[in-house]
C-alpha cells in the first residue's frame, strides 16, 4: 500500500462525481422512467387475452431478456442512426449520438425486465379482487387503474427498486462507447496519471457502498411492505 497515491484520488474527485457520477445518475434515471413507462405497457400487452398483442409482447421480452446487455450497446449504437433515418426518410443515417443511443438502448432492455416485475405484480393480486372492480360498475381498464395496479404497485416496489440498483451498475457499461459515466471518468484520469490502480479501487468502493447501501433500504422496505400486507 505503500506505493498507492492516495492524492490522484482526491484532485479527481471533482471530475468524478460532477462529470462521471452526475452522468451515471442521469443515464440511470431516464432509463429507470422511460424503462418503466415501456415495461408498463409490454405487461399490460402480455396480460391481453387478444394473441396479437400479447405474442409480439412476448417474443420481444424473452429475447431482450436472452441477449447480453453488451450486444444490444453495440447493436444499437450501430443501428439507431439507420433506423432514424428510416422513420424520417433521409437516405443517409442519422447522427444520433452516443449519448441518445445509450438512453435507446438502456429504455429498451430495462422495459423487459420491468415488464415482468410488473406482470408478476398483477398476477400476484387475487381475481376476488377483480370481480369485486367489476361488480362496481368498472370495465377492464378502470379496474386496472383503481383496484389492481394501486396493490400491485405495492407489492412490486422492492423488486423495481432492486432492478433500478442493477441499472446502476449496469451503466458502467457505456464505457464501450466512450462516455464518460463514473467508470469511464475514472479511467481516463487514472490512464492520464499512470494511477488506474488507485482510481479503480475507488470506484468499487463508491459502487460498493451506494449498492449496498441501497439495497438495505430496499430490504427495509420489503419487511415493511410484507407487515402491510
Amino acid at each position: 500500500m505503500g506505493k498507492f497515491d492516495f492524492d490522484v484520488i482526491g484532485s479527481a474527485l471533482p471530475y468524478l462525481f460532477q462529470t462521471g457520477m452526475t452522468f451515471t445518475l442521469t443515464l440511470t434515471l431516464l432509463a429507470a422512467v422511460m424503462g418503466l413507462a415501456l415495461g408498463t405497457v409490454l405487461a399490460m400487452m402480455r396480460l391481453s387475452r387478444y394473441r396479437i398483442l400479447s405474442v409480439p409482447a412476448g417474443i420481444y421480452v424473452n429475447v431482450m431478456r436472452s441477449v447480453p446487455l453488451l450486444l444490444v450497446i453495440f447493436w444499437f449504437y450501430f443501428l439507431v442512426p439507420y433506423i432514424a433515418a428510416w422513420i424520417v426518410g433521409s437516405p443517409t443515417p442519422l447522427r444520433v449520438g452516443a449519448f441518445n443511443s445509450a438512453v435507446v438502448t438502456f429504455t429498451l432492455f430495462e422495459a423487459a425486465y420491468f415488464c415482468e416485475i410488473m406482470r408478476a405484480g398483477i398476477q400476484s393480486i387475487a381475481r376476488g379482487q377483480v370481480s369485486a372492480s367489476m361488480a362496481l360498475g368498472l370495465n377492464h381498464w378502470q379496474g386496472m387503474r383503481y383496484v389492481i395496479l394501486p396493490q400491485a404497485i405495492r407489492n412490486m416496489v422492492p423488486a423495481l427498486l432492486t432492478r433500478v440498483i442493477i441499472l446502476f451498475q449496469d451503466t458502467s457499461l457505456v464505457y464501450v462507447l466512450s462516455l464518460t459515466d463514473f467508470l469511464g471518468a475514472a479511467s481516463k484520469i487514472g490512464q492520464r496519471d499512470g494511477r488506474l490502480v488507485e482510481l479503480y479501487l475507488f470506484v468499487a468502493v463508491v459502487y460498493f457502498v451506494i449498492c449496498f447501501t441501497a439495497s438495505r433500504l430496499v430490504k427495509r422496505l420489503e419487511k415493511r411492505v410484507r407487515v402491510l400486507r
